[in-house]
């Protein structure tokens, strides 16, 4: 495992540094070596490191989606649940990342970043702490169940991992307003899926697993 200082990140640029040391000083990334980096606490920054490597390039990679919303869904239940540090079991903690695809995606994520990092600020902090933690949690745990489903459609899954990483962004900084944009994305995304299913030949095709 990395031993890295542990920082607590205020901004996806601060995310994004820290994975970039993580690569430029291992062969590979772990999730073990995540969770040592930012801390055992730090439930919305690893959501959301997990959350980005899936709408980076790296999310290309069949089965990946999946298992990164399988570790999101985990994380998201324990913070759910009201732990205060994370657990994940050995076999999540062990699976890696090459660190030269690492670094292939966070410089593809540098830009945006910077995008979201420049409109994110507290605001209607009512949205972003206390219950609405929880009740974010909860969503995030509905908008992972959608990557697999998703998985089998180019880049699909990026849009349920889009709204987790603004959720996870709006409860690093407190911006309300950002968790309110966020929780609409998520119930358009279910809203349209639902749709798209019941109004395709996939409902009676086997084509989705529900």
């Amino acid at each position: 495992m990395a031993t890295q200082d542990t920082k607590a990140p205020n901004s996806i640029a601060d995310v994004i540094d820290g994975l970039d040391e993580l690569a430029s000083s291992e062969e590979e990334v772990k999730v073990a070596d995540v969770l040592d980096k930012f801390g055992s606490r730090s439930f919305a920054p690893v959501m959301l490191v997990l959350a980005l490597l899936e709408i980076s390039p790296v999310g290309i990679i069949p089965g990946v989606p999946s298992f990164l919303a399988l570790c999101i869904a985990l994380i998201a239940a324990q913070l759910l649940a009201g732990r205060e540090h994370i657990w994940v079991p050995k076999w999540v903690a062990q699976r890696s990342v090459a660190s030269s695809k690492m670094d292939k995606a966070t410089t593809k994520l540098e830009g945006p970043a910077e995008t979201l990092d420049g409109v994110a600020k507290e605001r209607l902090e009512v949205l972003a702490q206390g219950p609405a933690i929880r009740v974010a949690a909860a969503i995030i745990i509905l908008l992972c169940f959608l990557v697999p489903p998703l998985e089998v459609l180019p880049w699909a899954s990026a849009g349920p991992m889009l709204a987790i990483s603004i959720i996870c962004l709006a409860l690093m900084v407190r911006d309300g307003l950002a968790m309110l944009i966020a929780w609409m994305l998520a119930f358009g995304a279910v809203g349209g899926l639902a749709t798209w299913y019941l109004g395709s030949d996939a409902a009676g095709s086997g084509f989705l697993p529900f």
